[in-house]
């Protein structure tokens, strides 16, 4: 199915998105490119470690095609304002720019909530994930060497961070 980004609407995720939320989650899972999650936990277990104010989910009338959202890097309180960025993209509306169109919503979302330091950790090989990342403004801070094992594979995480020109300043 041919989405039109113009179409896409970006808001708040509800807990009611879940399942669909859940299903394009899957999708990326099931890529081995997007996350070392082997499977989709429960809403409550989702929820429970991100921000709230910045979780958005995209839609094209009322299905959900993509979702981003914020999680903590650390509770400590020096680190209040670093988030580590997710977005996913349903597998059919990949390359449309609506993972752009929800990246900068996450980075205008998260600057309106004092965040001033953006991060990602994305394997080596996602490339696709990379060359957003730095369309918008995120630059390469380092690479993780065999950080983990995903499907019995050693993988290399690439760190890479936006700083805000807004908060923190």
């Amino acid at each position: 199915m041919m989405t039109d980004p113009a179409l896409i609407l970006i808001g708040a995720l509800q807990p009611a998105d879940w399942e669909a939320v859940r299903a394009v989650y899957l999708e990326g899972i099931a890529t081995g490119e997007a996350t070392f999650e082997t499977e989709a936990p429960s809403w409550e277990q989702w929820a429970e470690g991100d921000l709230a104010h910045s979780r958005l989910a995209a839609r094209q009338a009322s299905e959900v095609v993509g979702w981003a959202a914020l999680s903590p890097v650390s509770r400590r309180r020096a680190y209040c304002g670093v988030a580590e960025v997710s977005i996913y993209v349903r597998a059919a509306q990949r390359g449309r720019g609506i993972g752009t169109r929800l990246l900068r919503a996450l980075i205008d979302s998260s600057e309106k909530n004092g965040i001033w330091t953006l991060q990602g950790a994305t394997f080596g090989q996602n490339v696709a994930s990379l060359k957003l990342q730095q369309a918008c403004g995120f630059r390469i801070v380092g690479r993780r060497e065999r950080i983990g094992q995903h499907h019995g594979l050693w993988r290399d995480s690439v760190l890479t961070e936006r700083r805000s020109r807004i908060v923190g300043c």
